[in-house]
């Protein structure tokens, strides 16, 4: 599980760095493009940005400078192929700039297929991929043609030990290799043993003794030697470049910006003292001006201060006013407040002594009542006939009873007369 987690890992770094480097690649493609079409001069110093690096918008480093970079740089390559597209700003939405250059590049013809989420962040392939294609579109426009590389060829001309006294022969080569080599010994070796340099001589001697005279001795033809120092001449041209580097140049270059501010300085150093001089007299006229003013303005200056004493008064007054006002004004709503109820009982009073409604009510109940009375009589009198025959019922049942009883008695002898 481990190896495979690894494995999976790596795979994710490699592709990671395989997407980082397609970006890095479209990056620098675009930037050698706007490198062509001048942006330096006419979008950064025009703007106000500094010049982008190869990797600006292929590493996510500050969001928001990134896509209002981003956004600028697309406007000003739109406006490059010939589009009105107005500048954006800092502070403009998004989503609105974003769908704004997705619209002007499906109206150049090139291709978008991929979220408008993409480009607000300011950075990633499809940011890279956008100002490519941008910068394609405006070389177009510009009919910017790409041609064949041109390499310089030197002209080896034919040269004779006489005529030019730039072209060094051997001897003079050597002479100055012995002479360059010389001096740096002397520079930089210039605490070297005395006698370690006389042990050297020594041995040198005992080998230059040692060798045979016939070494020593050319046996070779001059015309010969001639010749193929002519052949060999056009090859052994030296051409001295300066270094920039080098601490030679750096100190001749100090030297001459040295003289260079010094014979500046004296020339700017005059005009300062004549721009100082007239300073300091347009200023000395300047304070005259001003006291000549105040003393010309003194008694305005005196009605204006007793004007503004009046005003000050004046608003403490009216502010004074303005809260009785106030209080005055309230206590009138409080009264209106009054009035306006007193109004609305007096009304409802008038409109109750006036109105014949009521009256009419209750007539209409009195007949009601009468109607209910006359009613509950019948009803009385229903209730009273019905226990009449309930009691007259009850003594015919009573006597009936009685007259039972007493046949019975006279019958058995039970009953005893009174």
């Amino acid at each position: 599980m481990e190896g495979e987690s690894r494995r999976g890992a790596d795979a994710g770094t490699d592709n990671a760095s395989m997407a980082f480097m397609l970006t890095a690649g479209i990056m620098e493609e675009a930037l050698e493009k706007l490198k062509l079409l001048d942006y330096e001069r006419d979008f950064c110093q025009r703007w106000e940005f500094r010049p982008l690096s190869r990797h600006f918008f292929a590493i996510p480093t500050n969001p928001g400078e990134q896509f209002f970079t981003f956004t600028s740089l697309a406007a000003w390559l739109f406006t490059c192929c010939g589009r009105n597209f107005e500048q954006p700003q800092e502070y403009d939405d998004p989503n609105a700039t974003v769908s704004n250059i997705l619209d002007e590049m499906k109206k150049l013809g090139i291709s978008a297929d991929f979220p408008p989420a993409k480009l607000k962040t300011g950075s990633g392939e499809q940011v890279c991929y956008v100002i490519d294609k941008l910068a394609d579109e405006a070389l177009i426009s510009k009919k910017f043609l790409w041609q064949k590389p041109q390499h310089e060829q030197e002209d080896f001309e034919e040269e004779t030990m006489e005529d030019d006294e730039a072209e060094l022969t051997l001897n003079k080569v050597e002479e100055e290799m012995t002479d360059e080599i010389g001096e740096e010994i002397e520079e930089e070796d210039s605490y070297l043993d005395l006698a370690g340099m006389k042990q050297q001589t020594q041995m040198n001697d005992i080998t230059d003794s040692s060798k045979p005279d016939s070494v020593m001795e050319s046996t070779t033809d001059a015309a010969e030697w001639k010749l193929k120092v002519e052949r060999v001449l056009l090859l052994l041209k030296v051409h001295i470049r300066t270094d920039n580097k080098d601490w030679r140049t750096h100190y001749e270059q100090m030297q001459q910006h040295s003289e260079e501010i010094k014979s500046s300085l004296t020339e700017t150093k005059g005009h300062l003292d004549k721009l100082h001089h007239e300073i300091s007299r347009t200023l000395e006229k300047i304070s005259s001006r001003e006291k000549y003013i105040n003393n010309q303005l003194e008694h305005l200056l005196q009605e204006f201060r007793s004007l503004q004493d009046t005003l000050a008064e004046t608003k403490e007054r009216y502010k004074q006013g303005s809260g009785g006002v106030t209080e005055l004004t309230k206590t009138l709503a409080q009264i209106t407040e009054e009035l306006e109820s007193v109004k609305a009982q007096m009304d409802e009073r008038g409109n109750n002594m006036t109105d014949a409604g009521p009256l009419v009510r209750i007539k209409q109940a009195l007949t009601r009542l009468k109607q209910e009375v006359q009613q509950m009589d019948v009803r009385i009198g229903v209730v009273e006939h019905s226990l009449l025959l309930a009691k007259i019922r009850d003594r015919s049942a009573i006597r009936e009873d009685m007259q039972a009883s007493v046949t019975h008695a006279a019958t058995f002898g039970d009953l005893k007369p009174f």
